[in-house]
C-alpha cells in the first residue's frame, strides 16, 4: 500500500538518504540496508536469507532490503536479483527471524495484532495493518517492489521478511513460504 507522502517532510527528506544508499548491511539514521544472498536452510547456523524452494529463489539469488521510518511513517524497498523469471512473490515482514523451517519466522508482523492467531479476521489481516509487497521479477529474474504504511515496526516485534510462492500470473495470494531474509527492523 502506498501512504501519501508529505513534500517537504523529513520522510521525503529521509527518502532521498535511501535512494543513494549503498549495497550491503547496516543501519544509519532512519534507515536500514541489508543485501544477502540465498543460501539453503541449515539447521545449526541458518544464513542471513534462507531459500526453500531453489527452483524459484535459487542458491545464490539476491535479496536487498532498504527500510525507512521516519515521522510515524515507513517504506520498504526490496531489489531481487536471479530469481525464477516471470514470477510474482508476495512479501510480508514477519515476527521472526528465519530459520530452516519455513514456519520459524511467525506470523506477519502486525501494527495492531489481532487477539486471535493466526489472524484471518480482515479487520488486522489487511495491507494497511501488515506491510505488503509483491516482487514482480521480469524475464531475467529480476525485480522490485516498494510499500508504505502510516505506521513504524515496534522495536524487536519485526525481524524478517518472507517471500511465498505466488504465481506466474502476478496475483498478490501468498503461497507458501519459498524464502527468508534476516532483517533488523
Amino acid at each position: 500500500m502506498r501512504a501519501p507522502l508529505l513534500a517537504g517532510s523529513s520522510f521525503t527528506a529521509a527518502l532521498a538518504l535511501v535512494a543513494l544508499s549503498a549495497p550491503g548491511a547496516g543501519a544509519a539514521g532512519p534507515f536500514t540496508v541489508v543485501s544477502e544472498r540465498f543460501a539453503p536452510a541449515s539447521a545449526f547456523v541458518p544464513p542471513a536469507a534462507v531459500s526453500f524452494a531453489p527452483d524459484l529463489v535459487p542458491y545464490g539469488s539476491t535479496l536487498r532490503a532498504v527500510v525507512l521510518q521516519v515521522d510515524g511513517h515507513t517504506r520498504v524497498r526490496l531489489t531481487a536479483t536471479g530469481l525464477a523469471p516471470g514470477h510474482s512473490f508476495p512479501a510480508h515482514v514477519h515476527t521472526r527471524a528465519c530459520d530452516a523451517v519455513p514456519t520459524a519466522s511467525g506470523p506477519h508482523y502486525q501494527d495492531r495484532v489481532d487477539p486471535v492467531q493466526p489472524s484471518t479476521d480482515p479487520g488486522y489481516a489487511n495491507e494497511r495493518n501488515e506491510l505488503h509487497l509483491l516482487l514482480s521479477t521480469d524475464q531475467d529474474g529480476n525485480g522490485e517492489a516498494v510499500a508504505d504504511v502510516d505506521w513504524t515496526f515496534r522495536p524487536g516485534e519485526a525481524n524478517s521478511v518472507v517471500l511465498h510462492a505466488g504465481s506466474a500470473a502476478g496475483q498478490h495470494a501468498a503461497g507458501e513460504r519459498v524464502a527468508c531474509l534476516n532483517v533488523p527492523f
